[in-house]
């Protein structure tokens, strides 16, 4: 097969996906097909590919984050099933008013991935907060996944400087920054961000709320008790805390910080509920772990895919010969990289593990700070990662109980055109001499 056709192969298979992601089918058996589309077209052998190439990046995803996701999800359960989750919700409602439910959802979110929390792990523990606001409120449900992306996906992860997010720490690795790279420049695009999707959702909120909408109760909730006792706000913050002091301050493997976090509540809560409560609540968080998990690592076999034929390698060459300034370039090169693979991370360090090296000594002749260039690729790198079938996009449906046809719209302009915006912005301020 040409490189032409197996170029070709990557971008109709990836658009198979988004079509039929969008539609509403699984990406669990969608993504082997778009990666049958791409192994076909790109001239590897299809039950290699499927037994080997597949499985292993599917297995691989699956070995690395199975903990963080059940935990994750079992910290939401009992979070939820404890009224802990909605203590704090009330807690920060009266905080910001019932009014500024989202404002009031995105700092949640921001204070715990700048904090450290995966952003896996945020989407479960700050979901139910999110039910309790927006029921307050009156928003409807299908604009919480776009209210989270804004705290949890974005500026917290790419722009703001120091930020322990991993597409803030790959960069470091090849060009020998530190997170702090960049300040100023990634204060202005966080602002320009974080503050741009804020806008838009609440602008969204009040669109809908005149169109006629309000929120709709999730399948399955139990009827609420006006007579029911909350535990104590500051008891109920403990269990976040914790997360984000053992992540960051002793050090702590994220497994750890999160067991430590389920069992807390679990003990504190112990003499108000059931056991069979407590076990129930770990039961469903476990099985609502198993979804998500799965539909992500189909996605992350499709990328190991992509990245194994050999017209991959022929699109990195083009999209880094991009003309113009070199910022542009390797925007450009982790924006196609990161949007083909579907991951931030992946196609950030695909980008420069292939790359570093030429632009450092393009930074040496052109005066441009390796720093600048951390910062910029960072922000790229969390622009078209955030198609329809991103593994963080798709948990985040999944833990919602949102569609793409609910929700993905609102998302794409918090996750791809907010950050464009600012991206742009990023590169005309660098451009002009904005190096900080």
């Amino acid at each position: 097969m040409s490189v032409g056709i197996g170029i070709f192969g990557i971008f109709f298979a990836i658009v198979f996906i988004t079509v039929l992601a969008y539609k509403g089918f699984s990406t669990i058996w969608v993504a082997p097909i778009a990666a049958a589309i791409v192994a076909i077209l790109g001239g590897l052998n299809l039950l290699e590919m499927y037994k080997v190439t597949f499985m292993e990046g599917f297995a691989g995803f699956v070995q690395s984050w199975f903990p963080a996701f059940m935990l994750g999800a079992i910290f939401g359960k009992l979070m939820e099933c404890t009224n802990m989750a909605k203590s704090v919700a009330l807690g920060i409602s009266r905080l910001f008013g019932p009014k500024r439910a989202i404002v009031a959802a995105v700092v949640a979110g921001s204070i715990l991935t700048y904090g450290g929390v995966s952003m896996f792990v945020a989407v479960f523990g700050l979901y139910p907060i999110c039910l309790v606001l927006f029921r307050q409120a009156d928003i409807p449900r299908r604009l919480i996944p776009a209210t989270i992306t804004v705290g949890v996906f974005e500026y917290t992860m790419v722009c703001l400087p120091g930020s322990p997010q991993i597409q803030n720490l790959i960069p470091c690795e090849y060009f020998g920054t530190t997170p702090m790279a960049a300040p100023v420049l990634g204060l202005v695009c966080g602002v320009i961000m974080g503050g741009g999707g804020l806008l838009y959702v609440m602008w969204r909120a009040k669109k809908l709320k005149e169109a006629g909408e309000h929120f709709t109760e999730p399948e399955n909730t139990p009827e609420e008790d006006p007579n029911e006792k909350l535990p104590n706000v500051w008891l109920s913050l403990i269990p976040l805390v914790l997360v984000v002091v053992t992540l960051n301050v002793l050090k702590w493997d994220l497994i750890q910080s999160m067991l430590i976090a389920c069992v807390f509540i679990i003990v504190v809560n112990f003499w108000k509920f059931k056991p069979a409560t407590i076990i129930t609540a770990i039961n469903d968080g476990a099985k609502g772990a198993m979804m998500p998990i799965i539909s992500v690592g189909s996605i992350n076999g499709f990328g190991a895919v992509v990245k194994a034929v050999p017209a991959f390698a022929a699109l990195v060459e083009i999209v880094t010969n991009v003309p113009g300034s070199p910022l542009i370039s390797l925007a450009v090169a982790a924006n196609v990289l990161c949007g083909a693979t579907g991951s931030a991370s992946g196609g950030l360090t695909i980008t420069l593990s292939t790359l570093a090296e030429r632009y450092i000594m393009i930074a040496q002749q052109t005066g441009i700070p390796v720093e600048v260039m951390h910062r910029i690729v960072a922000i790229a790198a969390g622009m078209m990662d955030t198609v329809p079938h991103n593994g963080a996009i798709l948990t985040l449906l999944a833990v919602c109980g949102m569609t793409h046809k609910d929700s993905y719209p609102d998302i794409a302009v918090c996750t791809i055109g907010m950050p464009m915006l600012s991206l742009i912005v990023g590169i005309i301020l660098a451009s002009l001499g904005l190096q900080f």
